[in-house]
């Protein structure tokens, strides 16, 4: 091989190299330079006691699923003490169903059913995660929950729910989420998920009374 092919194939890959990173940042930025994607805001309870709960979720992860009555007995328990808020963190490599579920839940919320479609989801899981026809089964779910269907479908298939998810994901790796689900306890990332309702009311419990101390 000679000397001036080798040194034109390194200029190649150099330029395209170029292209790819410049091609990569703009599709990064706005037009405007901001991001005005905002991620989502799905919580439950007023937080009386100044404490956030926070679960970056997918909803075919067979681990959030089997977190889900645990949290459905927290937010029973402390009602309006504390705030929990939902964010979406779909594993797309792995679960195929995923990002499918979390814009049919964003679909949802546009009419005021985000955490309707979210328990059904997770508390049907077995009966979705599989499947190959999933679009219909969600239309199913939004039929139940009595959404207006074209209103419904045009959320679903919209870049706005793609947009906010993706928004999401981007927060959750902020705090270095890797793997769902994944909680976040008054700003703080819970390094090991507590596996009990005993695990976790005695961290919220801790985060409330070292709120009082304050």
């Amino acid at each position: 091989m000679s000397k001036n092919f080798m040194l034109t194939l390194l200029a190649v890959v150099a330029v395209l190299g170029g292209i790819f990173w410049f091609s990569s940042k703009k599709s990064e930025a706005p037009a405007n330079g901001k991001n005005t994607v905002q991620a989502s805001s799905h919580v439950q309870g007023a937080g009386n006691k100044n404490v956030t709960l926070i679960e970056y979720g997918d909803f075919q992860c067979p681990a959030c699923g089997g977190f889900y009555p645990i949290i459905k007995q927290i937010k029973a328990k402390y009602g309006d003490d504390i705030k929990f808020q939902f964010r979406n963190f779909p594993l797309v490599q792995i679960h195929p169903n995923a990002m499918a579920a979390h814009r049919a839940a964003e679909a949802a919320d546009k009419q005021g059913k985000f955490f309707e479609m979210h328990d059904m989801l997770y508390e049907r899981q077995p009966l979705w995660t599989t499947s190959t026809s999933v679009t219909k089964i969600f239309d199913g779910y939004a039929e139940e929950l009595g959404l207006e269907m074209t209103k419904y479908r045009q959320d679903v298939a919209s870049s706005a729910a793609n947009d906010t998810i993706n928004a999401d994901i981007k927060e959750g790796q902020k705090i270095g989420a890797n793997s769902t689900p994944t909680f976040v306890l008054n700003g703080r990332k819970l390094d090991q998920n507590p596996r009990t309702l005993e695990d976790f009311n005695k961290l919220i419990d801790e985060a409330i009374a070292a709120k009082q101390q304050n």
